[in-house]
């Protein structure tokens, strides 16, 4: 302690340090001991000193705390030893008791369950002894019900059933034979069902093979009623047969009667007697099995089985065959079975009480009328052939005739028939596309020669043309070709074709009318207005037929009107009516025109290239040969020609006609002039080239087409005749000097144009004159072409930077 002492009054800070490492984290260490090499220069070695010294007395410290406490350590080490063996004494000694104790109780154990077995055998016995004298009288009575069932005794077997429900079964319903009884009861009440059910699926089967009959002889009936029904109407003026069908509160047998009765009051007495339905099949199962099903308590279910299987035989009558749409007998086969199947439904609905509703029946027709009317849809889609389109619409309607007699609405069929009735106009469009087709092959795109009066009232026959002219004296020409007469009576007889349809519809006479107008349009609109725009484009379809179809449609549309009254004339309706429909042949036929002018202006047009494309100028001549080119000639004769059979055109096509072709002849030739192909041209081939200009010039003012007003075809050339002009006079100076004036002399000049053709002559100066630097007026032209050059670029690139 006394050499504590004096450390710490010697080096009292290294004291201090020391105590903070004991006390502090080890964190902190760092900056404690950096502050020891802060101190003097030797601080460090005698803090380690005193360090070590610290050391020491913690080390002697720690030596005599465990001399201290090391013998009571070995005293406990020393008592746990001795305690260990005598722990593994006693757990020998309790594993040995426990296995004697398990081996004395094993036989005690099994005494006591086989006294316990005993007790709850004899218990048990009694008990079963007790129960089976309970359960034998139910057993009797279930073998009783076995015979009974085996000798098909079968209201004994419902009544022993009962019995057993009633009085047996409570007293043993807590055992599993009772409960397997019970749950057998009902498949015998099943079995017995299905076996009273046996007639049942005979009458079924019965139906299925006769429905056809049934549908055949019902359809028949419904013909014949019509029919007679009409006849009395027209004789007598009584509603009859309209209502025949109507009152469902009699039976069917009364219905048959009455339909009987009013079919062949005036058939021969020979005729065999058509069948009803009770002729054809014996309904009696039906009550049979309905009555047992009653008197079982299961009459609904009885019902429900009839329903399904009428549902399962309706789905069946109303799948077609593939080949249905082939032939009218297959419609016919389809049509009657579905007939006789509601036939017999509607005779189950009043001959019993309630096994079938009207609820049942509605529902199973409109079921059948969505099948029936897909199935129509999809196999009339098949039908190319118009009179099996006509067929199968007939079919259609005795079908609905029929159906509506015994009730069944049938508005979904009439709107089939509408549907169609557009499927049957588009076959007759198809077909009368051909005929038209094959009018137009055969026609000679010529008018039609009469030469005698005979003749020219054979044509009037057939197409209503008035001409005054025509009348007086032969022979003659009609305008039109022999086309224009076939397509008349054509679309006539596509009118009537159309009509055939509309009959028996139960339309109107005004939606009979409205019917045949819009079909008549269809085929004027698109089909005929397709033939002759498919005929106007044809290759070999020239000038002159182009000019005799525009005359052709425009008697054709004239004729409309003739059309309109025929239609008036077939449904009594008039044209003055608001509603009545117009036919678009004016539309039509203007449309045709149009096409046609549109394709001579084509046709025109390339008749003029092909006589240009003959052209073989000599660019580089040095003198024009002092008259027109002949491909020129040739094509001015050829349009001479061809505007002379324009004569029987209206003036405005024929002028407009006239003027494309020389706008085009005039631009053929400007481009000419300037194709990027030609490098040079010689001031003598200019000249050349504007002898034939002026031929062209000389044509316009002819008059090929008479109407145009003063010099209108004159300016087709203008802007040639303008560049041409200065050319050959040279007068640069004017044309610089007047250029974006509207009094220039060279207004239609355009200076792109102007100097593509100068730099083109420009360097035929410079080949063609070898020797122009050495005379002073080919130099002199030469400097003044550089520099109307020079100054046509400048107003070429200003006009480009302008726009």
């Amino acid at each position: 302690m006394a050499e504590s002492g004096e450390c710490l009054g010697t080096v009292p800070e290294h004291e201090r340090i020391l105590q903070e490492i004991e006390s502090t984290d080890t964190a902190c260490v760092g900056p404690t001991l950096r502050s020891v090499y802060d101190d003097q220069p030797n601080a460090h070695k005698k803090f380690l000193e005193k360090l070590d010294a610290c050391i020491r007395n913690h080390d002697k410290e720690i030596e005599k705390m465990c001399n201290f406490h090391h013998q009571g350590f070995v005293d406990a080490i020393t008592e746990l030893l001795k305690v260990r063996t005598d722990a593994e004494k006693l757990k020998v000694q309790v594993t040995d008791t426990n296995q004697r104790f398990q081996d004395a109780g094993k036989e005690m154990i099994m005494q006591t369950e086989n006294i316990i077995r005993c007790r709850i055998q004899q218990r048990n016995i009694t008990t079963v002894v007790e129960k089976l004298q309970l359960c034998l009288p139910v057993l009797e009575m279930y073998s009783k019900l076995r015979e009974q069932m085996s000798a098909k005794r079968y209201y004994s077997a419902l009544k022993t059933m009962e019995q057993l429900e009633k009085v047996y079964f409570p007293r043993v319903s807590q055992y599993r034979f009772c409960q397997l009884m019970i749950e057998n009861l009902p498949k015998l009440r099943e079995n017995i069902k299905e076996i009273s059910m046996s007639d049942l699926k005979d009458f079924l089967e019965s139906i299925r093979k006769h429905s056809d009959k049934i549908g055949e002889t019902a359809m028949k009936q419904a013909q014949q009623q019509k029919t007679f029904s009409v006849a009395l109407q027209k004789q007598n003026n009584v509603k009859f047969g309209k209502n025949m069908y109507i009152n469902h509160d009699r039976v069917q047998e009364e219905k048959k009667e009455i339909v009987l009765k009013h079919a062949f009051d005036e058939e021969d007495e020979n005729e065999e007697e058509v069948l009803n339905v009770q002729d054809l099949v014996d309904f009696s199962p039906v009550y049979r099995c309905l009555h047992i099903y009653s008197v079982l308590g299961d009459e609904e279910s009885f019902e429900n089985y009839y329903r399904k299987q009428r549902k399962k035989q309706a789905r069946l009558v109303l799948q077609p065959q593939s080949s249905m749409h082939e032939t009218v007998d297959g419609y016919r086969r389809y049509f009657t079975q579905i007939v006789g199947f509601f036939v017999v439904e509607d005779h189950i609905l009043h001959v019993t009480q309630g096994l079938v509703t009207r609820a049942y029946t509605d529902e199973l027709w409109n079921m059948a009328l969505s099948k029936i009317i897909a199935v129509l849809r999809a196999h009339s889609s098949y039908c190319i052939d118009p009179d099996l389109v006509l067929e199968l619409k007939n079919l259609i309607v005795i079908f609905a005739d029929t159906l509506q007699g015994y009730g069944f609405p049938v508005n979904r069929l009439f709107d089939l028939l509408f549907e169609i009735r557009d499927q049957y106009n588009e076959i007759l469009l198809k077909k009368w596309a051909g005929v038209f087709r094959d009018i137009f092959e055969e026609d000679n795109y010529s008018p039609i020669p009469v030469g005698s009066e005979e003749e020219y009232k054979i044509v009037i026959s057939k197409f209503p043309f008035q001409d005054p002219d025509l009348e007086k004296c032969f022979p003659k020409k009609f305008p039109m070709s022999q086309s224009v007469p076939h397509i008349y009576i054509q679309v006539k007889e596509f009118i009537y074709a159309s009509l055939k349809f509309s009959e028996s519809l139960h339309r109107s006479s005004t939606e009979i009318d409205d019917m045949l107008r819009k079909s008549t349009n269809l085929l004027l609109t698109r089909t005929l207005s397709s033939c002759l725009l498919n005929l106007i484009k044809k290759p070999h379809i020239g000038l002159t037929e182009l000019v005799q179809i525009i005359i052709n449609t425009t008697h054709l549309e004239q004729a409309c009107k003739y059309l309109e009254d025929f239609i008036t004339n077939i449904t009594n309706i008039s044209q003055e009516t608001v509603h009545t429909t117009r036919l678009y042949g004016l539309s039509t036929f203007k449309d045709a025109r149009h096409a046609a002018e549109g394709e001579i202006y084509t046709k025109l047009n390339q008749k003029i290239d092909e006589f240009v494309q003959l052209a073989d100028y000599d660019w580089t001549l040095s003198e024009p040969d002092g008259r027109a080119s002949g491909y020129l000639m040739d094509l001015i004769n050829f349009l001479r020609s061809i505007f002379q059979v324009f004569t029987h055109l209206p003036g405005k096509v024929a002028q407009t006609a006239c003027m494309s072709a020389c706008q085009h002849l005039s631009t053929s030739l400007m481009q000419m002039l300037l194709d990027s192909e030609l490098k040079q041209i010689s001031m003598g081939a200019v000249q050349q080239f504007n002898l034939d200009v002026i031929q062209c010039e000389l044509f316009a003012n002819s008059e090929p087409v008479p109407g145009f007003q003063g010099d209108t075809l004159q300016l087709a050339f203008i802007d040639l005749r303008q560049l041409l002009d200065l050319f050959m006079v040279w007068d640069w100076s004017t044309y610089l000097a007047d250029y974006g004036q509207p009094a220039s002399k060279y207004l239609r000049v355009n200076p792109s144009t102007a100097l593509t053709l100068l730099e083109k002559m420009k360097d035929t100066s410079k080949k063609n004159n070898i020797f122009a630097q050495f005379r002073k007026n080919d130099r002199d032209k030469q400097k003044l072409i550089e520099t109307v050059v020079k100054q046509l670029r400048s107003l070429v690139n200003g006009m480009s930077q302008h726009a």
